[in-house]
């Protein structure tokens, strides 16, 4: 019977200097899902990374790809992976396609079937007609896209992609995107951090939430919407900007975000009747026009700056 969580981590911890990069992480990763490690910069997504695909030793914790023990069994547990990190380069100097046929090689898969394999990838990704190009002529999309198709060349069971989509231009991002998906349709594993939380909630199956080295929540998106669903989110147009100073003395024990001449209250259900009061009496005061008004429960990206901002209550 094949194996439901093909990737483990339990109690992984990483000091840097006096710094805990991580601490204490544990998670599983069942076969078939794309699995999101969320959070800001610094969170320590990518040295969660680094350790299970053992790049680096953990202080304390162990990781598992497969079963396999990764520090005690590095060659059986690398063999089942394919890894791009964030930061990388293809080799310059070569083309699209010698890239691919060197690392086929590495991996040693036969040439018939790298010659087919790459044809097929470089046509998925968009880089075909780009084959015979050197990479040190390519944009940084069309050298991501080419670092996944290098990961990509030993079919491996399961991907480690690190922020996949960061700093790229919107093609480039959507390609990798769609071969995610369809890569995930084929059975494949995918592991991935990124900062985007739209890509988190468009791709991954579930997520666990990082801030300063720890897990504080894990789930699907829709699960952890559902644990704030006692919380609103409230939606205002002016006709003119609002008067930062005044919205933070009428609604100081509320989180708000003032954007021109919109307004984002976002308060516990209870709340509401209290908040629309202040509402009127800035309108009153500053003598301003409502021009939209919206009330909806919480989407991703508001669980997720709440969760960063330590307001977890239940989570």
């Amino acid at each position: 019977m094949p194996l439901e969580n093909v990737v483990e981590a339990y109690d992984l911890t990483k000091t840097f200097g006096n710094i805990k990069a991580v601490d204490g992480v544990s998670f599983r990763v069942r076969r078939g899902e794309i699995y999101g490690l969320l959070g800001p910069n610094g969170a320590g997504k990518t040295t969660t990374i680094r350790m299970i695909i053992g790049i680096i030793t953990p202080d304390k914790g162990e990781a598992y790809i497969m079963g396999y023990n990764v520090h005690k069994e590095p060659v059986k547990a690398r063999s089942f992976i394919g890894v791009v990190p964030e930061i990388s380069n293809p080799y310059v100097d070569l083309t699209v396609w010698e890239n691919l046929m060197l690392i086929g090689g590495i991996y040693c898969v036969p040439k018939e079937v790298r010659v087919r394999r790459a044809e097929k990838l470089l046509k998925m990704l968009g880089m075909y007609e780009d084959r015979n190009r050197k990479v040190k002529a390519l944009s940084k999309g069309m050298r991501r896209r080419l670092l996944l198709a290098m990961a990509l060349i030993s079919d491996p069971d399961i991907l480690f992609l690190d922020e996949p989509t960061s700093g790229l231009d919107v093609i480039s991002a959507r390609i990798i995107r769609s071969l995610l998906l369809k890569l995930k349709k084929r059975g494949k594993t995918i592991i991935l951090t990124t900062h985007n939380i739209d890509e988190a909630g468009m791709l991954c199956d579930r997520v666990a939430v990082m801030n300063r080295g720890r897990i504080i929540a894990m789930g699907t998106p829709e699960e952890l919407k559902i644990k704030f669903g006692k919380y609103t989110r409230i939606l205002l147009c002016f006709n003119k900007e609002v008067d930062v100073e005044l919205v933070k003395k009428h609604f100081d024990s509320y989180e708000t975000i003032i954007q021109g001449r919109r307004l984002i209250i976002i308060c516990k259900l209870r709340d509401i009747e209290e908040v629309l009061d202040q509402i009127l009496r800035i309108v009153r005061t500053c003598n301003l026009n409502i021009e939209e008004l919206q009330a909806s429960g919480l989407n991703f990206e508001d669980v997720f700056i709440r969760l960063i901002r330590g307001d977890r209550d239940e989570i």
